[in-house]
Formats: C-alpha cells, structure tokens, sequence
C-alpha cells in the first residue's frame, strides 16, 4: 500500500489506464465524462484497497480462530486502518506530484467499515442457516 501512495501510482498513470481500456473497449467519451469515471475508479480504488486492508487485518489479529464475529477485534481493526490511512496521507503530502487529503481518509474508513459490515452479515448468515439446519434435524427426530 505505501507503494500506491508514490508519485508512480499518481493521477496520471491511472488516467493512463483508464484510457488503455477505454481505446481497447473502443469508447470515446467527453473529456468531462473522462474525468468524471477517473475521479471515481480513483475514489473506488481507495474504498476497495483498504476494505481489503481491514479483512486482512481482522483475519491476522483473530488469532487462529477464523473468521467469526468479534466486535473488538474489528475495532482494533479499524482503528489500525484508519490510523495508517492518516499516515498513508500524511506521507503523500510529501511525494512530488501527490497531496493529502482528509477526504480520501473518509473513503478510506468508509471502505475499512464496509468489510467490518460484510463481515458481520456473512457471520450472521452462518449462524442462520445453522440455526435453521439444527430445527430441522430437531424436528426430523421428533418423528
């Protein structure tokens, strides 16, 4: 992740890409809309890193014990993601070509509380459907 924060990883080489993909798709479009789906594959980009940032991280600190739900291990997570999102910003502040940005840290929290929130629901969901599969092997015994 610090190496995406280099002037390597800066605006210019994703707008790069973008238009690769674009030309291979063959699609023109208006330098407006150009800019428009940068900003946001840019904004996405961040979401997405650091939601898989905080999944990572919630799988090392559950100490072997996989994935099921634990509030305070994922707000150690949270915090540990949201404080190297700080210094992610505070350290491209420093980077030709780069600037820090408070808004890209809420993006970044945003995407660290979508994983927590994902995690929940797919542990919620386990225990649903082996909630369900216990009351039907109940009432399959009592027949």
């Amino acid at each position: 992740m610090f190496y995406f924060s280099t002037s390597t990883f800066g605006g210019a080489l994703t707008a790069w890409l973008l238009q690769q993909v674009l030309s291979w798709a063959h699609l023109n479009l208006a330098p407006d809309a150009f800019a428009f789906l940068h900003f946001l594959l840019r904004k996405l980009a961040h979401l997405t890193e650091y939601a898989m940032f905080a999944i990572l991280l919630y799988g090392s600190l559950s100490g072997g014990k996989g994935f099921a739900w634990r509030p305070r291990t994922a707000l150690r997570c949270m915090a540990l993601a949201v404080a190297y999102s700080l210094t992610d910003e505070l350290h491209q502040a420093f980077v030709p070509g780069r600037g820090a940005s408070l808004a890209d840290c809420g993006i970044d929290t945003a995407g660290t509380a979508l994983a927590m929130l994902l995690l929940y629901a797919g542990h919620r969901f386990v225990q649903m459907r082996a909630s369900r599969r216990a009351a039907r092997n109940e009432s399959a015994a009592e027949r």
